[in-house]
């Protein structure tokens, strides 16, 4: 089988990235607008860039209707924001929060999830999420344009809130088992942290490579 995405509809070429870039972590984007509404969402296009500087990015496609979604608006009113992670136990209220509410409606009471300041960034982050990461808005890059396109936005990270739950035995690090974090498959399907395996690297591999 072969699939020609020039001859495809965004919304169909959207369908089989989907279901073939799998597994896709999942960022729960706290933002909050000009006058002070706080905004929560889901994003499966998301991942770390690099750490020096510290940088992540998370992707708000347009809307149905090609235009802005909630969480990129407030960004580029405010431009900072949180990316909660996921845990098991959060999956339902964190499907909740993906309702298309009007804007400036608070997804945190719409899911009933507790809000909690964040130390250098004025949106709150998820209480019970296990790790939060504050950032900085670095840049958004456009792609496209209409239905589907897609925004890319670039966070410096500033900070991290890592539940005590979820560390190592030694404290130094953070333990993927206790995490039990959840993955984007396609449609309605989602996966949680199962079977681990390790792997070795080759001599001379690099511990910082991607």
């Amino acid at each position: 089988m072969l699939l020609d995405f020039e001859k495809l509809t965004p919304r169909d070429g959207y369908a089989w990235i989907t279901q073939a870039i799998i597994p896709r972590p999942i960022a729960w984007v706290s933002t909050i607008s000009a006058d002070g509404k706080p905004n929560l969402a889901p994003f499966s296009f998301f991942q770390a860039i690099c750490s020096n500087p510290p940088t992540l990015m998370f992707v708000p496609t347009n809307n149905r209707d090609g235009g802005k979604k909630d969480t990129l608006r407030n960004i580029e009113a405010v431009p900072e924001f949180v990316v909660n992670l996921v845990s098991y136990a959060l999956a339902a209220p964190m499907n909740d929060t993906a309702t298309p509410l009007p804007y400036g409606e608070d997804e945190f009471a719409h899911a009933g999830l507790e809000p909690a300041p964040s130390s250098r960034v004025r949106p709150p982050r998820v209480a019970a999420s296990p790790v939060s990461i504050e950032c900085t808005l670095d840049r958004v890059v456009t792609i496209g344009s209409g239905v589907g396109a897609g925004n890319v936005v670039f966070g410096r990270i500033v900070a991290m809130h890592v539940a005590d739950s979820v560390l190592s035995a030694d404290g130094k690090a953070l333990d993927p088992v206790k995490l039990d974090l959840i993955a984007r498959l396609s449609g309605e399907f989602y996966m949680r942290t199962g079977e681990l395996f390790t792997i070795t690297r080759p001599p001379g591999g690099s511990a910082l490579r991607s």
